[in-house]
């Protein structure tokens, strides 16, 4: 086990409707969101806190809190310019940090 907080990559789980929502969508779609959850998965800070932080992410994709009364709540990372959204927690646990994803939207 190793000692202190443990960083990226981290995990990511989907909720049961989160993955049926994903699988129902078209294969170019899938695609773009597996390429918004690797920059998930491998950012330094989930929760996306700072001035330029979202600069690093491909042209496209932005990330925002779900509500700005809860710093430390659910976000949602948008992709396609705006056109689908994945909304996820960060469990920070010490042992096994991870990140779940609770809904997928694309319009």
């Amino acid at each position: 086990m190793t000692e202190g907080f443990m960083g990226p990559p981290w995990q990511l789980d989907w909720t049961l409707k989160a993955q049926a929502a994903r699988d129902a969508l078209p294969e170019s779609v899938r695609k773009t969101i597996d390429a918004a959850r690797a920059e998930l998965v491998t950012v330094d800070d989930p929760y996306f806190r700072g001035v330029d932080v979202g600069a690093a992410l491909p042209e496209g994709m932005f990330v925002e809190p779900a509500r700005s009364s809860d710093p430390k709540g659910p976000r949602v990372l948008y992709f396609d310019s705006g056109h689908g959204w994945l909304k996820y927690t960060f469990v920070r646990r010490t042992d096994d940090p991870q990140l779940v994803v609770e809904e997928v939207f694309w319009q």
